[in-house]
Formats: structure tokens, sequence, C-alpha cells
């Protein structure tokens, strides 16, 4: 349903529109990691995507752009039941109304889905074919999107080979779902190059299924909108889409606004010589206020990261319900409505006391010898090869989802040395005994 040329020929003469390419919506995703408890806003975070998502439409029809773009994961693999195919028709029967078009590819989450192939569109959607590229062309905007749908969940050829070459005179939009040359933490599906994408000629490439928003390149524009709602702790940060304004044929402007309304943040909270429980308490309070006023009104969902070498760690690691339902308490003081503290990690390490480092006896030069042993990149690397097997054999739960563990990550093997350093000194010093008396 391309617009009547008469009804803009201002557009028609000077290439100028106005379009929002958004991706990964993942409409009723199960949100992870809501641990119930009292006061845990679980309902509010369940609901974030079908409000992100409004809010996308929100945005359309306020700014009257001329089509938006859907790059790909609208669902969140098979529904429970229709309530979500319904959701999403009435949100497109809004832009419909607004004489705005909405053009989409199905990403690797919807391939999974059974019932969206039976779900009816207004006619203002375009789901382009999973069969090979196809071609809409909005004549009235001077104006081509190509574009090639997900047929199943894992696609591993590079779809853009077979993508046309762009059509002289008009401004040319490639929409792809694609891992592109890689990206961490995600599947690598339908991957490609830029050199790949810069081959077809296009002006703009609207991508997907990366959930952090990226420009990649600017001639042409290959741009990941990010996802519009973070779903766990690995996503943190603003959420939202792109909107991009053309002028005479070429993007003039663009932006990212913020769609989420739930915000996703680890916090760090350094403990080094802290001696009392009240010590941690004055170090979190401004390291969590300093968090919501980032989130600008938003529910803010935080993860607490406890770290640094204290004399208080013992104590910590043998009552840790104590500390985490504190910090939950000091949590509401700051804002109830605001801020959730999603986990608290104790992430700290015995403090070393300088006699026993300078002792001069076997057991100094020992504990000298395991503060000091680190890991340089080439010895990572190196273990991280060696470590190799050992993660294919670890459990699939293990090393999915928001809390996955990858022996082969310097990151990981980093914190892995850092725990067993800990445990090294706590065994030489006695503070096993000393955990149990204080628990």
């Amino acid at each position: 349903m391309p617009r009547d040329p008469s009804r803009n020929p201002q557009a028609l003469a000077m290439g100028r529109f106005k379009f929002i390419h958004a991706a990964d919506i993942h409409l009723d995703s199960p949100l992870r990691g809501l641990e119930r408890y009292d006061g845990a806003p679980v309902e509010a975070m369940r609901g974030a995507t079908r409000r992100a998502f409004e809010n996308l439409v929100d945005l359309a029809l306020s700014e009257a752009v001329d089509f938006v773009l859907l790059a790909g994961d609208l669902y969140d693999g098979d529904w429970k039941d229709y309530n979500t195919g319904l959701f999403f028709t009435h949100q497109m029967g809004r832009l419909r109304e607004a004489d705005i078009q909405v053009l989409m590819v199905a990403g690797n989450h919807d391939a999974a889905s059974q019932m969206t192939k039976l779900l009816r569109l207004p006619d203002n959607v375009h789901h382009f074919s999973t069969r090979q590229p196809e071609t809409r062309i909005l004549d009235a905007l001077g104006l081509a999107v190509h574009g090639q749908g997900f047929a199943t969940r894992a696609v591993s050829e590079d779809l853009t080979r077979r993508y046309p070459q762009a059509l002289p005179g008009l401004f040319n939009i490639g929409l792809l779902h694609t891992s592109l040359d890689g990206r961490p933490g995600h599947e690598s599906y339908a991957p490609c190059s830029l050199e790949g994408l810069r081959s077809r000629g296009y002006d703009y490439w609207a991508l997907g299924h990366v959930h952090q928003h990226e420009i990649v390149a600017e001639d042409p524009w290959v741009v990941f909108p990010g996802n519009i709602q973070g779903r766990h702790v690995r996503e943190t940060g603003a959420k939202g889409c792109v909107l991009v304004r053309v002028e005479n044929g070429r993007v003039a402007d663009m932006d990212h606004p913020s769609l989420d309304v739930a915000r996703w943040a680890v916090c760090r909270v350094d403990l080094t010589d802290a001696a009392t429980l009240e010590d941690v308490y004055d170090r979190a309070e401004p390291v969590l206020r300093a968090a919501v006023a980032t989130a600008a009104g938003r529910l803010l969902a935080v993860r607490l990261r406890l770290t640094g070498s204290c004399a208080l760690h013992a104590r910590l690691r043998a009552a840790p319900e104590q500390t985490i339902n504190d910090c939950r308490a000091l949590a509401n003081t700051i804002g109830a409505d605001a801020l959730w503290v999603e986990k608290v990690l104790i992430e700290t390490r015995g403090a070393v006391s300088e006699s026993a480092l300078n002792r001069d006896d076997a057991l100094g030069g020992l504990l000298r010898a395991i503060r000091d042993l680190e890991l340089d990149s080439q010895r990572l690397s190196s273990l991280a090869g060696e470590v190799a097997d050992l993660s294919l054999k670890l459990p699939a739960a293990l090393r999915v989802g928001e809390d996955d563990f990858d022996p082969t990550r310097p990151d990981a093997l980093q914190d892995c040395l850092e725990d067993v350093k800990s445990l090294l000194l706590d065994r030489l010093l006695g503070r096993d005994e000393e955990a149990g008396r204080a628990a």
C-alpha cells in the first residue's frame, strides 16, 4: 500500500522522508532472572516488552514517520496463545490509521513460531518472503526496500549474496537479520561481511539480531538499532530504535531515542578495607543513587557486585542472606518504585595483613606469591585453549542465559583466578574456621 505520490509531491521531488528502524522486539519474552521476593516488581518487568513496543508506535505517530522497518525477532518463539499476535495487529492498526507502512523480515525467533504463519496482518504491513529476497518499491518516496526473512530458526548461509543490486534513482535499503561477521553473545546466523553489504550499492542497511546499538559503518550506513527493551542483566543501558531522516536522497540525520520502560544495570561496590556491615551500606547507597539518576525515571533493575579485599570478607561469606536482604531494604529506602536489586554477588576477598605478608618464612613467601599471581594476555589465551574441550562438556544450562559461563573467555578465567587466590589465602590463614565461628 504505497502512498499516492500526489499526496506528497515534495517528498517525491526532493527524496525526503523519515523512518524508524527497530529490531529484536521479542514481544512477551519471558524475562529471565526475575527472582521472587516481597516487593520484587515481577509483573511490571514481564509486561515491559509490550509497553516498549507501544512506545515505538507512539514515537512513529508523534514523529509522523513515513514507514517503520522491523529487522527480525518481533516475537520470542512460539506464543502461548493468540494474545501476542492480537496485540501486534492492534498496534499495526494504529499505524494504519495514520497511513504508516511497516516492512518486516522474520528472524530466527520468528521462524520458530508456528502461530505466526497463521496470523492475518493488516494491509499496511508487508512481511518479506523467506524463500528468496524480494523488493518493495514505494514510488511516492523514491524508495526501494530489499529483504528476506528466516525460513528456519538456524540460517547459516549468507543471504545477501542473492540480494539484488541497488535500483538506480531510488534510495535503497537492505533489511536483514544477521550476525554480520560475528558479535559476542550472539549466534552466528546469516553471517555476511561489510564488503558484501557494500557490494549491493544500497544507501542503508537496516540490520537486526544484535541487541546492542551499533553504527557499523556510514558509507553506506550499516546499523544495528539494538533491542527496544533489555530482558536480563546482560542487556544493560538504554534501549530503543533508530530514527532516520533522509533529505535529497541522503541520510541527513539519525537519532537513537530510548523506548525501554525498565532498565538493567550492574553496579560495582568497592569494599576494600571495609570493616563493618555499615561500611557496606554506606558505600552501596551513593552507587545505587547514581544508577537511579541515569535511568531517567524508569524502573531500574540492578545487580550489585560487592568487590575488594577486606576484613569483612569472612563475615559476608558466612551470612550472605543478611547482606542480600539488607541491600534490598536499602534499595527500598532509595525508591521502592524506582529501584529493584535483582541480585547481590559477594565477590570480596579476604585481606592479607602486612604482618603476614612480611613474614620471613615459607608461609610469607607463599602468601606473597599467591597475592602477586597474574595472568597476562598470552597466558590467558593459552589457558583458554586448554579448557576449550571442557567448555563443550558443560551442561547446556550453564552455557546459555544471562548468567552463562564460558571458561574460554578471558574475563571468566581472570575471575576464576581471583576465586582460587582467595580460597588459597583463606585456607592458609585459617579463615575458614573464622567464618564458621561468625556463622
